[in-house]
């Protein structure tokens, strides 16, 4: 990894541009394993533990950081970022991957096929600013995955479908014009999709595999945790874990994207805050009405858009007690050495 530089790993002058006088002599690192206490991160002169200087959580694997060779002393912004409400009952956002340029989805030519699902992960790359291709796998065990593939291509004009075998080199190898010099391609989907073959067959590493249950087509978790990868073309891979919960927050925009042709047709309703439901003036219900909306699709927008409503004012308002206690305790904290000087 000596020979690597920074442009390698994906250093562009939008990076450089945050630098601030005084940091011209901190060694710019990106991040590659997240843990507890260390990130792992890699730079021009190999690759090294970090102590963060920052909660685990506030990294996130593809991040750049500056570092003095021991610690990480700042973490950069990120030209994309990747993220989602957290798994379960936690109100707060979790970071998957940053500095990605194209995150592609992985799913399978069989059960696991979801088309509700797709269209929540699309939301969700949408509004990390990245490319989403769909990677149809095992289309090797169908009779005809272009269907599938043609099924996923009418979800939004962003998307190109690709159906292939992962345990294929020659057809894996379709994907490495997203992954050469310079540019990182992340992978995410289901459990027992492929990911981790597809990760195989793009990189060096040899990670185990599992199968799936035949019953459901549901996988099994082989990929524990991130990990920015190098490829055989040169770029890097991030293969993300299976993820049973995607709930979206702040995607209002990537929601829009993937579903412009009914966001199109809702800002002709005659009020802004049309329910879509018995206002008069709805253009969703006259073009529902005429054909031109598929009403699946339209309640899974809805859906999505409510769902992101309540998540984002979620958010919100933890922020805002978060910033209010902070306030709370440097306050307490000024007294209290007032007080102290004061004895004095």
């Amino acid at each position: 990894m000596t020979d690597t530089t920074l442009a390698d790993l994906g250093w562009s002058e939008a990076f450089a541009r945050q630098l601030t006088a005084g940091e011209e002599t901190l060694k710019p690192m990106r991040v590659a394993e997240v843990h507890r206490d260390r990130l792992r991160a890699l730079g021009s002169t190999g690759d090294a533990m970090l102590i963060p200087s920052e909660r685990a959580g506030a990294y996130a694997v593809g991040d750049w950081v500056l570092s003095d060779g021991t610690s990480a002393l700042r973490r950069l912004d990120p030209a994309t970022d990747l993220t989602r409400k957290a798994a379960g009952h936690t109100v707060e956002r979790q970071r998957i991957a940053a500095n990605i340029d194209t995150i592609a989805v992985v799913t399978s030519c069989n059960a696991d096929f979801n088309l509700a699902r797709l269209e929540r992960y699309l939301a969700l790359i949408a509004s990390a600013g990245c490319l989403p291709p769909v990677v149809l796998t095992k289309a090797d065990l169908v009779e005809d995955a272009d269907d599938y593939r043609r099924q996923a291509e009418k979800l939004s004009p962003l998307v190109t479908a690709l159906a292939l075998n992962a345990k294929d080199m020659e057809d894996a190898g379709r994907l490495t014009a997203w992954c050469g010099p310079g540019r990182t391609l992340a992978l995410v989907g289901s459990s027992g999709v492929g990911k981790t073959t597809l990760r195989n067959a793009l990189t060096e590493q040899t990670a185990a595999t599992a199968g799936i249950r035949e019953d459901d087509a549901k996988g099994r978790h082989t990929t524990t945790f991130r990990s920015l990868v190098r490829t055989r073309a040169g770029g890097w891979l991030i293969d993300t874990p299976g993820m049973r919960e995607l709930q979206l927050a702040d995607a209002q925009d990537g929601i829009g994207e993937v579903f412009d042709d009914i966001t199109e047709i809702a800002a002709q309703c005659r009020f802004n805050d049309c329910a879509h439901d018995t206002e008069p003036g709805c253009a969703i219900r006259a073009a529902l009405d005429a054909g031109h909306i598929d009403p699946d699709r339209l309640k899974r927008w809805q859906k999505l858009m409510l769902e992101d409503r309540y998540n984002s004012e979620s958010l919100s308002q933890t922020r805002s007690r978060q910033k209010a206690f902070g306030k709370m305790v440097k306050g307490g904290q000024a007294r209290g050495r007032q007080k102290r000087n004061q004895g004095r």
